[in-house]
């Protein structure tokens, strides 16, 4: 049994008989206090999960609190359980609508651990691991049905992904067998998705809990506000206390209502998980026109489209996840493709790979390997380069990556540099003899055939800065978008009417107005919202020109007010963002 394996057997100081808590366990572990009802209690509470209500206000030695509701466990049981953060002895005090626990007291122990804490959103774009300010690296692969795939075949896919150093894997909790009635867990079945959690965290993998499916399928079993947040707290009191992420949605654009229900669910994870962890939903595109409801912490791309990653990293200031760039069918040669594209556009990798062995994989644990050497934490960007693109710390350190053969010019701060080549199909990586010093890096890889990535480094520097105890070692700041349609490099061409409809979808087109250092290369997002609906914006097309693809259900109510954005990034980093208003019709 999982709680026994949480080491639930030291009594209480008060020595209630139906009263457990665990044994000291190390900080950020779960620590699980077991309530059972008496015959009585039982008696005036048939369906616990609904009717029973404990809490639990617990102190560390520190004077920091957690509040902590009550789970039903299965049959008579009840448990409160947390993660101490701080070492040393947790006093606790217990209300609720249980008389005989009410306003009862208890102590619970921690000790020290060398686990680097919960995630949390770092240096705008990155992230770290509680307070230590430990970088964290996000890899992740998507596995939808960790909590009900046969044991054999989930024991042997957690050994294979720790072992090619993955940090992350996401799944479903909401799957058929779930629940037996809307408002009765089966226990179960939760009890054996606790089981794996704790499987993941164990190997050092995060967990990153995708609620349901749409919208559609969570309304469906919760069809109220009461119990949406009865599902809401259990699931939270349940693992909040493990290595989590919470992923609300497999993707919300499908339902007319989905902003709404997020702006509700997400609200009430905010509201009570004391730890944080951090929140976003699933997508088919961005979750970023969600951000401005504040529940969000982090925005999922679902896209192998360079725009919107590359766009989308200049305009928002969180940390970004890519769920898309790996569909489970790319051939090996593309895969690396989008996996260094995402990274240069500033995006952590979250792939999809059902086999252990795939050569996918090797490709992400050859990507991790080469990553961990780098501060990855600080890298943005980087435009000041021809034939290629980057990340750069600028001054300290510069990881170009090069798909196609040819001369490379990156400008850099002066300093003597490593150098080094990684061969992106297989992995290797080398070091040339001779260190690098000028202002200008000019040159070709060492081979025509394949991917490479360059990285220019002053390991010494790097060494140094290490030692010192910040996280980050200069401000990460946000362009200001150029709005003014007089500094526009372009000429919009289409839609030139100003009438649009949904049944006909418009094409759309640009033209550069002049060749420029800036506009050889430019990246076009093309995104609309009908205002009155207040569903935010959906992206709608990418490019200069093409279609654009306007979702059913964008508007209820027509004919409706629509506004076009166009954003453009163009070669040197400046992001330009125009607005049109246009009359939409069905």
């Amino acid at each position: 049994m999982f709680l026994r394996s949480l080491g639930v057997a030291l009594a209480l100081g008060l020595r209630l008989s139906a009263q457990q808590v665990c044994q000291p366990v190390p900080i950020y572990s779960p620590c699980d206090i077991v309530f059972e009802l008496n015959d009585q209690e039982a008696a005036a509470h048939p369906n616990p999960y609904v009717s029973v209500d404990l809490k639990a206000e617990i102190r560390s030695p520190r004077a920091r609190t957690v509040l902590m509701s009550a789970f039903w466990a299965g049959g008579r049981k009840m448990v409160i359980r947390f993660a101490p953060i701080d070492p040393g002895t947790w006093d606790f005090k217990i209300t609720g609508n249980i008389e005989r626990f009410n306003g009862k007291l208890g102590q619970a122990t921690a000790t020290e651990s060398a686990d680097g804490g919960f995630l949390l959103p770092a240096n705008v774009h990155h992230w770290m691991t509680g307070e230590t300010r430990k970088a964290h690296l996000w890899m992740g692969d998507t596995r939808l049905d960790f909590a009900i795939e046969p044991q054999a075949g989930f024991d042997a896919y957690v050994e294979a992904r720790a072992s090619q150093k993955f940090t992350h894997v996401r799944g479903l909790v909401l799957q058929p067998d779930a629940f037996t009635a809307p408002d009765r867990p089966n226990h179960a079945y939760f009890e054996q998705l606790d089981r794996r959690v704790a499987s993941l965290n164990g190997k050092g993998i995060f967990t990153d809990l995708i609620l349901a499916r749409d919208a559609a399928a969570f309304s469906k079993l919760f069809d109220g506000w009461q119990s949406r947040e009865r599902f809401l707290r259990y699931a939270i009191s349940r693992y909040a206390a493990f290595h989590i992420t919470w992923q609300l949605l497999g993707e919300f654009e499908s339902g007319a209502d989905s902003r709404a229900l997020l702006k509700e669910v997400g609200g009430l994870v905010l509201k009570h998980d004391p730890y944080k962890h951090p929140r976003a939903t699933g997508t088919i595109a961005s979750s970023g026109p969600l951000l401005p409801d504040a529940w969000q912490n982090f925005v999922v791309h679902h896209s192998s489209d360079d725009a919107i990653g590359a766009i989308e990293h200049q305009v928002h200031p969180a940390p970004f996840v890519n769920t898309g760039f790996s569909e489970a069918a790319t051939p090996p040669d593309e895969f690396r493709r989008r996996l260094w594209r995402a990274t240069m556009n500033g995006q952590y990798p979250q792939a999809v790979i059902p086999a252990p062995d795939s050569p996918n994989a090797k490709a992400m644990a050859d990507w991790f390997g080469f990553m961990a050497g780098n501060r990855y934490w600080e890298l943005e960007p980087y435009f000041d380069i021809d034939g290629a693109r980057a990340v750069a710390l600028p001054g300290v350190e510069y990881i170009v990556y090069i798909e196609k053969w040819g001369t490379v010019e990156i400008l850099i701060e002066k300093h003597g540099y490593d150098v080094f080549w990684m061969n992106v199909s297989t992995g290797e990586v080398t070091k040339e003899k001779k260190d690098f010093k000028n202002e200008k890096w000019v040159g070709e890889p060492p081979s025509k055939t394949g991917e490479w990535v360059l990285r220019l480094s002053r390991e010494g520097r790097k060494e140094g800065m290490l030692r010192s105890y910040k996280f980050e070692s200069r401000p990460n700041l946000m362009q200001e978008i150029e709005q003014n349609p007089a500094k526009m490099p372009w000429d919009f061409l289409e839609p030139a009417s100003d009438r649009l409809s949904i049944a006909k979808p418009p094409k759309h087109a640009v033209k550069v107005k002049r060749e420029t250092r800036g506009t050889r290369s430019m990246f076009y997002l093309w995104t609309g919202e009908v205002p009155t609906e207040s569903q935010g914006y959906r992206v709608l097309s990418t490019g200069a020109e093409g279609t654009l693809k306007l979702p059913a259900n964008l508007a209820r109510n027509f004919p409706a007010v629509f506004n076009l954005r166009l954003y453009a990034l163009n070669a040197v980093g400046k992001v330009y963002a125009m607005d049109k208003v246009y009359r939409l019709t069905e």
